[in-house]
């Protein structure tokens, strides 16, 4: 069934504002996006009026944790870290999302459809990040795209999660080189295994080694943790010694080597923002860095690494940093396209634009206002979420009962 979205005010992002457009949908995917007179609207289409509203993309976490680390259930809620491997390229961040956290109804309410859910920072290599979106039964239902990274971390979590054990790593030395050894046993795995195929031998598949050698390959990124320009230059240097496709997660510090990220053209996913200055490493953290990076030519992403900030204040933290210097439509970009083209899904979200998935938000205003709020939400052209003014509170569609909207 087709849904026409009229007489908002259309935002794709990757083109210019349309006031009083219309964005078509039929069966989940975006088909037109232009001025009411240049969309041809079926007439057993179902018409949402979005007057007086902004229509905007779903928004893109590129960096969180939601439904592998549950808030408010200890314990039992929390997946993110399997801390007794320093190793763990062959554990998916997929195997821990539990629907049902709530997280998943906040990113909704802030106007997030699509997350990149990531292992945990405790291991020198924490394992294969996925794209999900924010609504759904399983997660099996909700997957955009697996795996879609490889998540690993340099800096004090690993040194002091491992170092408390007495055990390998305990520095950072000894991070990197846990980092360098795996991926030189992939080098000498994918060498083997190319052998055996050659010569029609058996060959003992290593689940490790197999996502590393498609690191190696330039198919899948490296998501690296790194808060300290140090810890960012020993990033770069990794990166160069066995040609991986570097994605700088949290950068922090980044804005002190801003020309030299620039220079190798080297993305950074940056936040968490709105946080306390917790740990040695994050000290230089502020609003104005954002502005910093992409000033110096730097593609951004905002990131809230949910739950540490909450995954609805994702468009907040751009907007702070907005009042901190760093351009407006760059702002929103950093949380829309451009965190799509960082981590490889701006074929599916990210934009409004035909082809793209039917992740709409219709916004009470500017969203870049804290005063403006998400009204209606649709994931994949299913509406999904909207505000209740009468009881001044967001209501989310249930996965589990087809009639229910």
């Amino acid at each position: 069934m087709s849904i026409a979205i009229t007489g908002g005010y259309v935002v794709p992002v990757d083109g210019e504002p349309i006031d009083g457009g219309t964005v078509l949908v039929d069966d989940g995917v975006i088909v037109a996006v232009g001025a009411q007179a240049d969309v041809d609207v079926p007439d057993d289409a179902e018409i949402v009026d979005a007057a007086g509203t902004w229509v905007l993309p779903g928004f893109v976490e590129a960096h969180g944790h939601v439904g592998v680390y549950e808030e408010g259930d200890g314990w039992a809620g929390v997946d993110v870290n399997e801390m007794t491997d320093p190793n763990g390229a062959r554990l998916r961040a997929l195997d821990g999302i539990n629907p049902a956290d709530e997280g998943f109804r906040d990113a909704l309410a802030g106007g997030v459809t699509t997350v990149v859910v990531k292992p945990g920072s405790g291991n020198p290599i924490g394992g294969q990040t996925v794209a999900v979106k924010s609504w759904g039964r399983t997660a099996d239902d909700m997957l955009v795209r697996q795996p879609v990274s490889v998540k690993s971390a340099l800096g004090e979590n690993p040194k002091r999660i491992y170092g408390d054990k007495d055990k390998l790593p305990s520095t950072r030395l000894g991070v990197a080189a846990v980092i360098r050894d795996a991926f030189t046993k992939a080098q000498d795995y994918r060498e083997a295994r190319e052998w055996a195929i050659r010569e029609g031998k058996p060959f003992e598949r290593d689940t490790t080694s197999e996502i590393l050698v498609r690191v190696l390959e330039g198919e899948l990124p490296w998501c690296q943790h790194s808060h300290r320009a140090d810890d960012i230059a020993t990033a770069i240097r990794l990166s160069e010694e066995f040609g991986y496709k570097l994605i700088v997660n949290h950068g922090t510090e980044g804005h002190l080597i801003a020309d030299l990220l620039a220079e190798k053209d080297i993305p950074v996913i940056i936040g968490p923002l709105i946080v306390g200055r917790s740990k040695v490493e994050v000290r230089n953290r502020a609003l104005r860095n954002p502005g910093i990076l992409a000033r110096a030519g730097v593609e951004i992403a905002l990131t809230t690494d949910h739950p540490v900030v909450p995954i609805d204040f994702l468009v907040h933290q751009a907007t702070f940093a907005v009042k901190e210097g760093l351009d407006s439509d760059t702002a929103l970009r950093s949380i829309t396209v451009n965190p799509a083209r960082i981590m490889s899904l701006d074929d599916r979200v990210g934009a409004l634009k035909p082809g793209l998935d039917a992740d709409i938000v219709l916004w009470s205003g500017d969203p870049l206002d804290v005063m403006s709020r998400a009204v209606r939400v649709f994931v994949n052209g299913r509406p999904v979420y909207h505000f209740d003014e009468t009881t001044n509170r967001g209501v989310t569609a249930s996965p589990y009962h087809e009639d229910q909207h």
